[in-house]
């Protein structure tokens, strides 16, 4: 058992959960909870570990496991949530590359961009929906949140381990790459011309959402072939970034679903 704080596995544990910098030099990052532990595949899992009460009660969780127990406070100490559940897990973080993004399983690709979003709450959320909506693949910016930051591991409710997820230095360049395998680009604008409602998503198709204050930068929005609006009614101004994208997101989803073409 665990009992010390200056132990070098419970130092590691701690930063990973506060330090991006850390989490990307080591290709890892903690998950807490027993469901983020079943959710992830076995081949990512790096290390286990439980409190001394999960030991107790839930021993044949970790048949063929390699864990280890912290005693009860100080596996408290280490965690990020208020109330533990007793068990983390130091994972592997998934590695995707820019194909991995286009694999529809035969079906056109449905791509969500995402912009300088910094709410982790709201990322994690939109990589859910995501998942939900049948999206391909997710592209953030360096300015966007840390995919593998704690608050966005729990949003996400392990759709992190399934939806391809990539990080772009350069996202311009990637969403010229996109146009270039026929992927048509359309972006959630404030002063979009033409409403979500009326354009056709059932080919190749990606949604740019930008930050929550600011929206899309000037040089992305320029890459568009399409702006796009949600109308709104009464004297709401915008909506929530995760909100926007479930709206477009499902939109095409549903014109899928139904073979529906406005051609």
């Amino acid at each position: 058992m665990i009992t010390s704080a200056s132990n070098v596995q419970v130092k590691k544990i701690r930063a990973l959960n506060s330090k991006a910098k850390i989490r990307r030099e080591e290709g890892l990052f903690v998950a807490e909870g027993t469901r983020l532990f079943r959710e992830i595949p076995p081949m990512l899992r790096e290390h286990v570990y439980v409190s001394e009460s999960f030991y107790r009660e839930h021993a044949d969780i970790l048949n063929g496991i390699c864990y280890d127990v912290l005693e009860e406070n100080l596996f408290r100490r280490v965690c990020d949530t208020k109330t533990p559940q007793g068990i983390l897990t130091v994972a592997k973080i998934p590695e995707w590359s820019r194909n991995d993004l286009l694999d529809a399983g035969g079906n056109a690709p449905l791509i969500l961009v995402l912009e300088d979003l910094q709410d982790p709450g709201n990322v994690g959320t939109m990589i859910r929906t995501a998942e939900a909506a049948g999206v391909t693949g997710v592209v953030v910016s360096t300015g966007t949140a840390d995919l593998y930051q704690p608050k966005v591991i729990r949003s996400t409710m392990g759709s992190i381990f399934r939806v391809p997820l990539r990080r772009e230095e350069n996202l311009e360049e990637t969403v010229h790459w996109l146009k270039e395998k026929k992927i048509r680009v359309f972006g959630a604008h404030l002063k979009g011309s033409q409403s979500y409602a009326d354009q056709d998503y059932t080919e190749g198709t990606a949604f740019c959402i930008g930050n929550e204050g600011n929206g899309l930068s000037e040089k992305l929005t320029g890459m568009l072939d399409s702006r796009i609006r949600i109308p709104m009614e009464g004297q709401v101004e915008s909506l929530n970034a995760a909100i926007s994208a479930a709206v477009l997101l499902y939109t095409a989803h549903a014109q899928r679903t139904a073979g529906y073409s406005n051609h």
